[in-house]
C-alpha cells in the first residue's frame, strides 16, 4: 500500500513538473538551492552550539576546581570552540597587560588599580560580543529562506497562473482540462517555497534560542570573572 502511494505521488510530482513553466523551474531550482544552504547552516550550527555548550561544562568546572585565577590561562592550552575559554583568556590578557603597567609605575606586583580595571572590563566585554557574533554568524541565510523562500514560490504561482490564463484565452478554450495542468504547475512552486520555509523558521527559532541562552551564560560568566578579579588584584586601600 505504501509502495503504490510513493509511486502515485512519484507520478504526481513528474507530471506537475512537466507542466510547470520554464520561469517556474527556475524558481524552483533556486528554492532547492535555498534549502541546502539552509539545512547545511541549521546543521552545522546545531553541532556548534552542541560542541559549545559540552565545552563550556567542562571549562566551569576547571574553572571552579583551579587553585588560582589564572591557573588555566598560564597553561596555555588551546580550547577551539570553547566561548567561556575565550572570554576567560581575553580578560586574563588584559590582566597581565595591567598588571604589568601597574607594577611598572611602583604599584604592588599582581595587582591592578581600579582605572586598569575598567581596562580588563572592556576586554571581557569586547570577548562576549566576539563570542556572540561567531555563534551568530550564517544565521543570515536562514533568515534569508524563511523570508524569502515563501515570496519566491508566491512569484512563481502568479507568474504561472497568469500565463496559464493567457494561454486559455489566446485558444479562447476555457475548459477545466486546459486550465488545470497549467494552474497545477504554477501551485508547485508555492509548495516548494513553504517546503524550504517552513523548516528554515523551525531551525532559525531553535538556533536563535539556544544562542541567547548561551549569551547570557556568556555574560553571567565575564561579570562573575570581572567580580572574582576585583576582588583578587585590587589591593584593598586603593
Amino acid at each position: 500500500m505504501l509502495s503504490m502511494l510513493a509511486a502515485a505521488n512519484q507520478i504526481e510530482f513528474v507530471y506537475v513538473w512537466s507542466e510547470a513553466r520554464p520561469e517556474g523551474k527556475d524558481i524552483i531550482i533556486v528554492l532547492v538551492l535555498f534549502s541546502i544552504f539552509a539545512w547545511s547552516v541549521m546543521a552545522s550550527k546545531a553541532i556548534q552550539i552542541r560542541r559549545a555548550r559540552k565545552l563550556n561544562a567542562a571549562f566551569d568546572q576547571a574553572f571552579r576546581e583551579q587553585e588560582n585565577l589564572t591557573e588555566l590561562y598560564h597553561r596555555k592550552i588551546p580550547v577551539d570552540g570553547c566561548p567561556l575559554f575565550s572570554i576567560y583568556e581575553m580578560g586574563n590578557h588584559e590582566l597581565a597587560i595591567c598588571q604589568k603597567r601597574h607594577e611598572s609605575k611602583g604599584g604592588p606586583a599582581q595587582m591592578i588599580s581600579l582605572k586598569s580595571m575598567e581596562h580588563v572590563k572592556r576586554a571581557l566585554e569586547r570577548g562576549v560580543a566576539q563570542e556572540a557574533l561567531r555563534l551568530e554568524s550564517g544565521l543570515i541565510l536562514l533568515a534569508i529562506a524563511v523570508s524569502g523562500a515563501p515570496f519566491l514560490g508566491l512569484l512563481g504561482t502568479v507568474w504561472g497562473v497568469m500565463s496559464a490564463f493567457a494561454q486559455v484565452a489566446s485558444q479562447q478554450n476555457a475548459q477545466l482540462t486546459t486550465i488545470a495542468p497549467g494552474v497545477a504547475g504554477a501551485l508547485v512552486t508555492t509548495v516548494a517555497g513553504l517546503l524550504v520555509a517552513i523548516p528554515s523558521m523551525f531551525g532559525y527559532n531553535w538556533l536563535v534560542h539556544n544562542m541567547r541562552v548561551l549569551s547570557v551564560e556568556m555574560d553571567n560568566f565575564a561579570q562573575e570573572l570581572a567580580s572574582k578579579i576585583e576582588t583578587d588584584f585590587i589591593p584593598e586601600d586603593d
